[in-house]
């Protein structure tokens, strides 16, 4: 290739990562809502980006430093970590991911410094090129394939033209298949690999620009929540998501024994704004959040007074998360059409 194809090849291959830099600084920072799922995406593009970086100048520069090039796959090393914590914070919100991505963190980051410090690229060439490397992209992988495993419900969104986040659909399923694709060339493509990964990202991450641009303006279900209130129900195959997360929340964590529970905490679990919740308790299941609430304390406390006679109805309603026995008794009878003692004299 001559000069001036050398100088466009790496003009081209340069500019992907110097604005992906760019882009996943707006994610990590600036984007809204700030919600976690756009700090991971943001960090997961940072590192995809330091890695092409790295990629861009050894091809161009065969005698880079080796800190540089250490620098570059410490990037590489958090790639499939950052990648696999952003689809769960998007398809499993109900998660304890503001939490488990720390654990992750905790054991990753002093794996990284104790390789990084104790076994340095300059002094352990071999080593690296060896076995720190094809671990590097071991770990990259599994967190990669692992995602692909969280993305099993959302696929089926891909063949339902009708449904409002299919746009979310395509957004999460391209961006795990194109970061698969960025790893395959790496890995099989050889030398080669070092300007086709670069060349690839700079595609890929146009495509997600173009992308952002379109699904903006035809639908704006792409990022979570970032449009008000609106007087549409949110889509069936995004609803059900939400719904059954919701449910697991309920269910698993029995937030309705929190008497002090508000729709707010809800929605923080939820990973949704609380008109969201509103909206998808209104709209999609009919009833407000208290009654939702309350079903589920009614249900709680039917249980408890069919199984045991040792607690108090007064006591049981406070189990069940209501504040007061006033509350328990007027939303017992309400519900249910008799009394809690009536209730508890037919069912001994």
């Amino acid at each position: 290739m001559d000069q001036y194809g050398q100088e466009l090849l790496f003009f081209f291959s340069a500019l992907g990562a110097f604005n992906g830099m760019f882009m996943g600084l707006y994610f990590l920072i600036f984007a809204k809502p700030r919600h976690i799922s756009n700090r991971f995406l943001g960090a997961f593009i940072i590192a995809l980006s330091i890695r092409i970086g790295k990629s861009v100048f050894f091809y161009f520069n065969s005698d880079l430093s080796y800190t540089y090039l250490q620098f570059g796959l410490v990037g590489c090393f958090f790639i499939g970590p950052f990648l696999y914590f952003y689809i769960k914070s998007m398809v499993k919100p109900e998660s304890n991911i503001h939490k488990e991505w720390l654990y992750h963190i905790m054991i990753l980051i002093p794996v990284c410094l104790f390789i990084c410090i104790g076994y340095p690229f300059g002094d352990f060439v071999d080593l690296w090129r060896w076995t720190i490397i094809n671990s590097i992209y071991s770990v990259w992988l599994i967190y990669t394939l692992v995602a692909i495993f969280l993305l099993r419900d959302v696929v089926k969104n891909l063949f339902n033209k009708k449904a409002k986040s299919r746009s979310l659909s395509i957004w999460l399923v391209s961006i795990v298949f194109g970061n698969l694709a960025i790893w395959a060339a790496y890995t099989f493509a050889g030398l080669g690999s070092y300007i086709l990964g670069a060349l690839l990202f700079s595609f890929i991450l146009y495509l997600m620009v173009l992308f952002l641009i379109f699904s903006k303006r035809k639908n704006p279900i792409l990022f979570k929540d970032q449009e008000k209130y609106k007087d549409k129900k949110i889509a069936s195959p995004h609803a059900s998501l939400l719904l059954n997360q919701l449910e697991s929340l309920m269910i698993q964590k029995e937030l309705y024994k929190n008497s002090n529970l508000k729709l707010n905490d809800v929605a923080k679990q939820l990973n949704v704004l609380p008109h969201t919740l509103s909206q998808l308790l209104n709209d999609n299941v009919g009833k407000g959040f208290p009654q939702f609430l309350n079903e589920y304390r009614i249900e709680e406390a039917k249980k408890m007074l069919g199984i045991n006679d040792n607690f108090t109805l007064e006591s049981i309603g406070y189990d069940c998360g209501f504040n007061s026995k006033s509350t328990f008794y007027s939303t017992f009878k309400k519900m249910t059409g008799t009394t809690p003692a009536k209730f508890k004299e037919k069912s001994f």
